[in-house]
């Protein structure tokens, strides 16, 4: 498969693709008032133990508190307690070390290691989405080109990605060789091949990275943030252009400067891989990349069958449904669904990818009778999947055509990075009818009519709802007046919302509209 990385730099946002065979696969924004999170330490404050929910809120600095499940709190809490001021209860058992704790006995006793008020180191997993507080763990990691830091650890682990078993041996027995006490250690897929030299450089900068992360600690006051992770470009340098990358293309100088020069320092062979793009044509339109953005932003994608596919966000989950549309295909009803639903299930696949839709995922696929039918389906789906680096999780297809899944989430989905709620609808996409809030309209008129209201009024809509109540010989507004005996100025005001009104006294001086709502 060729992978390509293309990256456009503009002044309001940065913008990475990732390519697989010519076809966009992954994409990444970055704006300036919208930094990555994940990765970022905070030095925050319990701000709540909610034993109920086996979990606890965190104020680290923001709007909301972050959240912590007792699962995110790692062994290596107590140790972790050294830096701050001792617990109540000093002499609370540590639990074992090792991954393979009990976590169900964790559970049930990591909320004896917290307490209201209490300053906790915590790492951000996910960023907060919608009226969600970030996601964050007390098992913290630095990463870096080659390998992972694990402070308070005693671990070494080797990427399962390497498969041959002499070089993930001498991996090992080059990560106990570099590894200070106290530490546990990672050792990541770009590290094949490489020599104790370059291992030990990274591990001696993650080192100074962490020491430095102390000194922040100690000099500063919870809540404060003491440790940025790297913005989702560098992240993308660092993690994902590896040697099965084919071409790395930006289209700005400097960063193209700067990739070289980090290139050459650890992964010198990849320099000859990395391109400036200098021509007039932009580089996403160049690479074909612009269109296919669109198509995905899209709430509908047309299939190549004539079958087309919608997304729907909510608030709970993503709903995705499958349609034949202009599709003609046999006379056997499950033959022609299962065409439309394995081309379906493959460009599902690819744009859960591209928008990055995370949780919960149902999709409502056209419903089949034969089982030979649905399991092929189920494995085709499952077989395009394998391509995603998020997590995934599918239950099997059901009786009704319906495939639930959830799919990590670790940022809002590409939809909500890009776009902002409609300030007429609020983000529903519907707004209440003209007919709908005229019969508001009058319902106020009687509560303001029985409360013996003045007979003078002045009522102020959007221009559009203002045009639908005056037009015509005997306009809406006209009949409203005569059946309540009152004398309504109408007036418009670009401003207000389709659906909202306001009605002021004959002076125009009070708002009054509270009042009789």
């Amino acid at each position: 498969m060729k992978k390509e990385i293309i990256i456009n730099i503009s002044i309001g946002e940065t913008r990475i693709a990732i390519m697989e065979d010519g076809h966009l696969a992954e994409l990444y924004f970055e704006k300036p008032e919208n930094e990555r999170m994940v990765g970022d330490i905070y030095y925050g404050r319990v701000a709540k133990v909610v034993k109920g929910m086996q979990a606890a809120f965190i104020d680290i600095g923001l709007n909301q508190d972050a959240f912590l499940h007792f699962s995110d709190i790692g062994e290596n809490i107590s140790e972790f307690n050294q830096l701050y001021p001792k617990l109540e209860n000093k002499d609370q058992p540590r639990q074992g070390r090792g991954r393979n704790r009990d976590r169900e006995r964790e559970r049930d006793n990591s909320d004896n290691y917290l307490r209201q008020g209490q300053p906790i180191l915590v790492q951000v997993t996910k960023e907060p989405i919608s009226n969600k507080g970030a996601r964050v763990t007390t098992e913290i990691s630095l990463p870096g080109r080659f390998l992972v830091l694990i402070p308070y650890d005693d671990m070494i682990g080797v990427s399962r990605k390497i498969t041959n078993r002499r070089e993930r041996a001498r991996l090992k027995q080059l990560g106990r060789a570099i590894k200070p006490d106290g530490f546990g250690l990672v050792i990541r897929t770009v590290s094949e091949g490489k020599d104790e030299e370059m291992l030990r450089a990274d591990m001696d900068a993650l080192v100074k990275m962490w020491e430095q992360i102390k000194k922040n600690i100690d000099q500063n006051k919870p809540p404060i943030i003491v440790h940025k992770d790297i913005d989702v470009l560098s992240s993308v340098i660092r993690d994902l252009f590896t040697p099965d990358i084919t071409r790395l293309a930006v289209d700005n100088k400097k960063m193209h400067k700067q990739i070289i020069k980090y290139l050459r320092d650890v992964a010198a062979p990849l320099v000859n891989r990395t391109e400036l793009h200098t021509d007039r044509t932009p580089i996403f339109d160049r690479f074909g990349i612009e269109q296919e953005i669109s198509r995905s932003l899209a709430r509908k994608v047309w299939l190549k069958s004539g079958g087309y596919i919608f997304f729907d966000h909510t608030e709970a989950l993503a709903a995705i449904d499958v349609n034949s549309g202009r599709f003609i295909g046999k006379r056997d009803h499950d033959a022609n669904s299962l065409k439309i639903n394995l081309e379906a299930a493959r460009e599902i696949a690819r744009q859960l990818r591209i928008r990055d839709i995370g949780g919960i995922i149902i999709i409502d696929f056209i419903d089949m009778v034969e089982e030979k039918n649905r399991k092929k389906l189920q494995d085709e789906f499952f077989n395009e999947l394998k391509n995603d680096r998020a997590q995934v999780n599918v239950a099997p297809i059901s009786q009704f055509g319906i495939i639930e899944m959830t799919r990590e989430r670790v940022r809002p989905a590409l939809l909500f990075t890009i776009s902002e709620a409609c300030p007429a609808c609020l983000g529903t996409g519907r707004v209440i009818s003209k007919t709908t809030t005229l019969a508001r309209i009058e319902r106020w008129i009687q509560r303001y009519r029985a409360e013996k209201g003045e007979r003078s009024l002045q009522l102020l809509v959007h221009p559009e709802l203002a045009h639908f109540l005056s037009a015509g010989y005997r306009s809406q507004i006209f009949r409203l007046s005569l059946k309540y005996w009152t004398r309504i100025k109408l007036a418009a005001d670009e401003n207000m919302s389709m659906e909202d009104f306001r009605f002021l006294d004959k002076e125009g001086e009070n708002d009054i509209t509270n009042k009789f709502s």
